[in-house]
């Protein structure tokens, strides 16, 4: 069974969305002095409860596996409220008809699943309810604080969170332990590891990667990196910081060395390299267990987790992967959209999500023994959450997205994936998706400039 954490990460991953800043600038929604049928404004934080107690319909729109639970739970429990649940696809295909009919005017869900690097591209231009109108704001130390500050844009907060992905390090022991490697704890150590695996036998790599925005600006901000900040329309893009160049520093010997396998994420034969030792690590989100337990059967036992290697030997990590609950300004019921949105991510519908194998980014349950202590047959019998939830706790601070992040990872493979098939340095390709991103940004109304 596919885990709403594979299609979160497939998504980001293949970063092939489509949705241009343009189209969703163009669709900035007004707010609503509305009232509900007891007097309440509809943006207050007593409108959710008594939305909730009135009822009505609203219509969700979701690709996580854990939808159709949740929806029937919330339903039994709120009998007098009909949830539309519908699955507009995963990928370009979710975000393009959700950006079609906020373009169009009509037709939106009432609440949307979006992921954490989209949220400014639909929340800046007004397209999404703020929540601190409902008292949201107050649920903040419910959450992980790399969590939180992803449903942000601005001062603004844009949707509750339902997942989270900190990095950490993925290893084949089997491969480790024929091929007398350690666990590396620094990067040096990653690619000394490497060199001596691919020695050792050219048909073995170290990690694949093809060249991949959601990974690359992953690695970035696990490095310290803050190529991207947003003041209003003002955007400033820098992929040669301190932090980006950190990464490259590594990277590059990697790459060029020819020590990461070209084998793309997310296809067969990615699948079949986790399974037989081809690939030996993989640098990834939280939720790759379900992952690798649902689709690759043939590395039962052999896996376990490690911290991410880091620079220094101090623990850091970054966020690769995640997505939250917004409410669309075009809902006829914001306050019971809201209310849908605080059952699911902060109340009781966060047990079906865990059931389905999610990541969460709730504090409680990343502390509850029964997730974090649980050990794992398909690693070996390690109790593979004490290190995820670990890292949760040590996710680099201040990382920011751009406000056209989607169109951004759309042309990756054609600036920075170039370097990749050349084998080549990284920081030209690196300058270039910056000179393309300028200029994309400054054709769409900002103030861009590197």
């Amino acid at each position: 069974m596919k885990t709403t954490h594979r299609r979160s990460a497939r998504r980001l991953l293949l970063a092939t969305a489509a949705v241009t800043a343009a189209s969703v600038l163009l669709a900035a929604c007004g707010g609503s002095d509305k009232t509900d049928s007891s007097g309440s404004p509809q943006g207050s934080a007593a409108a959710v409860d008594e939305a909730l107690t009135k009822g009505g319909t609203i219509t969700y729109w979701s690709w996580t596996p854990s939808a159709e639970a949740q929806v029937k739970a919330f339903e039994k429990q709120y009998p007098n409220v009909k949830v539309n649940y519908v699955n507009a696809g995963t990928g370009n295909d979710h975000y393009t008809k959700l950006q079609n009919v906020i373009k169009a005017g009509s037709g939106a869900p009432d609440v949307a699943q979006i992921e954490y690097q989209a949220i400014p591209q639909f929340a800046l231009p007004g397209a999404l309810v703020d929540l601190r109108e409902y008292g949201f704001g107050s649920l903040e130390s419910a959450y992980t604080p790399s969590t939180w500050t992803a449903v942000h844009a601005g001062e603004g907060l844009y949707g509750l969170p339902q997942d989270s992905g900190p990095m950490a390090l993925f290893y084949n022991k089997e491969v480790f332990d024929k091929y007398g490697l350690a666990v590396p704890k620094t990067w040096d150590e990653f690619i000394a590891e490497g060199k001596k695996l691919h020695q050792a036998d050219p048909k073995k790599f170290i990690t694949n990667d093809t060249g991949d925005a959601g990974f690359a600006t992953s690695m970035i901000w696990q490095a310290g990196g803050k190529p991207f900040k947003t003041e209003g329309k003002n955007v400033t893009i820098n992929l040669a910081d301190d932090g980006t160049k950190k990464w490259t520093g590594v990277w590059n010997q990697l790459v060029t060395g020819g020590l990461v396998a070209s084998i793309p994420g997310w296809s067969d034969e990615w699948f079949k390299a986790l399974g037989d030792g081809t690939i030996a690590t993989l640098p990834i989100g939280a939720w790759m267990p379900g992952v690798l337990e649902s689709s690759v059967e043939a590395g039962a036992g052999k896996w376990r987790v490690a911290p991410l290697p880091t620079y220094d030997g101090q623990p850091a990590t970054a966020e690769n992967g995640g997505s939250a609950q917004s409410v669309l300004k075009q809902s006829a019921n914001p306050a019971l959209a809201a209310a849908f949105v605080r059952w699911l991510n902060h109340d009781e519908g966060v047990k079906p999500f865990l059931a389905s194998g999610g990541f969460p980014s709730t504090v409680a349950d990343l502390k509850d023994p029964a997730f974090v202590d649980k050990k794992s047959a398909y690693f070996g019998g390690q109790a593979a959450n004490q290190v995820l939830t670990a890292a949760a706790g040590t996710v680099v601070k201040d990382w920011s997205y751009l406000p056209f992040q989607l169109y951004a990872n759309s042309i990756f493979g054609d600036t920075v994936g170039k370097s990749y098939q050349a084998k080549s340095d990284l920081d030209p390709g690196l300058k270039s998706w910056q000179d393309a991103l300028v200029t994309y940004g400054n054709q769409q109304g900002f103030q861009t400039n590197s």
